[in-house]
């Protein structure tokens, strides 16, 4: 993977819910690139959807985000991208940390075959909290921060594929939120619920606004409207994705700039 030159990641004087700013970025898996050119501003502490058709770039720009593009063989990531004003595609930097600060969860949950317990604890112990009421204390907050405690409290040395589809994806989120993230990466988290199940979901994600910035794909526009404090809008191009318009959500989906948003909002394209 290619990347620009640069230093460290996220110095102590950054905000806690720090901004993303993408200048012209671009991602290319091998000879097929995915998206180009996507400059974009991610305010700290609010909710920003990502909408859009299928093969548009929105999983591959949320993925640069934490360099889990990194994993891709043939992968070529260019364009500036920072986090709280911090490089995120320099080279040298400490990729645990990058991930420990931002967080993502992805399509289906995917707890550890482990205990639920364990799902919380194996990420502190990897990332260094040695001290064991410092880990059931996370733990604890984490599972309430997600609406879970009181339901697992009594069984947290069983399974965790035990739990429901809902539950399992909620501890997902526990486990990103244990490493007290700045920054939550959502790969549609709801996709694989069911209506309930991704209620609860949604509702536990609009609580932690403000606390963390948060970056949400969905193809559920009805999800963006009543989540997002802004929505960008990606779009395809001969095989190719780019950003068609961003700005606050009330004016995306009530006053969109574009004629495709419009068209794409009121179902008429995509």
């Amino acid at each position: 993977m290619v990347h620009e030159e640069g230093g460290g990641f996220m110095s102590a004087s950054v905000a806690d819910c720090p901004a993303i700013r993408a200048d012209k970025v671009s991602v290319r898996y091998g000879k097929a690139l995915a998206f180009e050119d996507v400059s974009l501003e991610v305010s700290g502490g609010a909710i920003t959807a990502l909408v859009g058709p299928s093969g548009c770039g929105k999983t591959s720009f949320l993925s640069c985000i934490n360099r889990l593009t990194d994993l891709y063989e043939g992968c070529v990531v260019s364009g500036q991208l920072t986090v709280g004003g911090e490089s995120v595609l320099a080279r040298g930097i400490d990729l645990l940390a990058l991930r420990r600060q931002v967080g993502m969860i992805s399509q289906r949950p995917n707890p550890f075959p482990l205990s639920i317990w364990r799902n919380l604890e194996l990420p502190l112990r990897e990332h260094g909290v040695g001290d064991r009421t410092e880990r059931q204390q996370r733990i604890e907050q984490a599972l309430r921060d997600v609406g879970l405690w009181d339901e697992v409290k009594d069984r947290l040395n069983r399974s965790a594929h035990a739990l429901s589809g809902g539950q399992q994806q909620r501890l997902c989120i526990a486990r990103a939120l244990v490493l007290r993230p700045r920054v939550l990466l959502l790969d549609e988290p709801c996709s694989a619920l069911d209506p309930i199940s991704s209620g609860v979901v949604e509702d536990h994600v609009v609580q932690l606004r403000r606390r963390c910035t948060i970056v949400i794909v969905t193809h559920n526009l009805a999800q963006a409207r009543r989540i997002a404090d802004e929505t960008a809008v990606f779009w395809t191009r001969e095989g190719r994705g780019y950003l068609l318009e961003s700005g606050p959500t009330a004016r995306i989906f009530e006053a969109p700039q574009n004629p495709v948003t419009a068209a794409y909002i009121q179902g008429l394209r995509g």
